[in-house]
């Protein structure tokens, strides 16, 4: 596994390429777009799941994405989750929990519940 001060990137477009969408961006900030989906994904190292009030506040336009997705390690997807529910972001979201294999974990806003 990469350290978990470097947010997954890599790790986040390999899940999406693998769900059969096309991954688009630089850095922590891709959009993955699959038939009519687009999905903004943010890739999130320790500290930033652990207090991502940035990424929180920012929920964009109606013009963007309404689909969030964060990736993290899955260490911190409980962390994030809270942080998550806490600020209840006005956009639809889910979490994926990574570590380095090709296995990852979902866990969904709405139900709170990984998948």
């Amino acid at each position: 596994m990469a350290p978990v001060t470097m947010p997954p990137v890599e790790e986040a477009k390999q899940v999406f390429n693998r769900l059969g969408y096309t991954v688009s961006g630089n850095g922590t900030e891709l959009r993955a777009e699959r038939k009519w989906r687009t999905v903004q994904v943010t890739a999130m190292d320790a500290d930033d799941a652990s207090a991502p009030t940035r990424v929180l506040a920012d929920g964009g336009t109606t013009e963007g994405p309404l689909l969030r997705c964060f990736v993290t390690w899955k260490d911190y997807t409980g962390d994030l989750r809270e942080q998550l529910r806490r600020a209840d972001p006005s956009y639809e979201w889910a979490i994926i929990g990574v570590d380095g294999s090709e296995d990852y974990d979902v866990v969904r806003g709405e139900q709170g519940a990984v998948a």
